[in-house]
């Protein structure tokens, strides 16, 4: 989904229903803030927002995610088009998070293994500083690469509102973490929680 485009479209329906962001946020149980992060396309409605912002609007689903008006058998080859497209999305999540935790396993590993090797062989003093330097390097980009592929890995969503967003890397680097959970603060009610991974925006 283009984000710019699918935020010019709401604002456009949501102008000829006669809503302002206001009463539209009203009708969703949302901010108005939230209202214009999808008009100004910083964010995309998530799943279960969806389907009450296309009957507020008196639009489809299908319209929405084509960010325009569709009539006869451009809906259905448009429908085809926007389910390849979320499959699609889908699978390049996965595959970066699991690109990050690929590359978080061998940063590890090897950084460790340099560690070790430096700390517990007899070798020259330039050469154990030169290995623990190296293992720190490598520590430090192979994490750093690991947290930048599974903060683009989907989004992240708040238990408390539902909202889903992707946060800032500052962060996503200081949420205290599991897995799967992020202790974030959501943009939308602004509670911190431990916010679950979700591959899907």
């Amino acid at each position: 989904m283009n984000q710019i485009k699918t935020g010019k479209f709401i604002q456009k329906t949501r102008k000829e229903v006669g809503l302002t962001q206001r009463e539209l946020a009203q009708k969703l149980g949302v901010s108005d803030k939230t209202i214009s992060k999808w008009e100004t396309g910083n964010g995309l409605p998530d799943a279960g927002n969806m389907l009450p912002l296309c009957e507020a609007l008196g639009i489809s689903v299908n319209e929405l995610l084509s960010a325009e008006r569709l009539e006869g058998e451009v809906y259905v080859s448009r429908a085809e088009e926007n389910m390849i497209n979320l499959i699609k999305e889908r699978e390049e999540a996965k595959k970066k998070l699991i690109l990050s935790f690929i590359i978080g396993g061998i940063t590890i590993i090897s950084g460790v293994g340099f560690l070790l090797f430096a700390l517990l062989t007899e070798i020259p003093l330039w050469l154990r500083i030169l290995l623990i330097c190296l293992a720190v390097i490598i520590i430090v980009f192979g994490i750093g690469a690991a947290c930048v592929l599974d903060r683009e890995a989907g989004v992240f969503e708040c238990p408390v509102c539902g909202e889903r967003f992707v946060p800032s890397m500052k962060d996503y680097v200081a949420g205290a973490h599991t897995l799967l959970r992020r202790n974030l603060t959501c943009p939308n009610c602004g509670k911190k929680s431990f916010c679950r991974k979700r591959l899907n925006k």
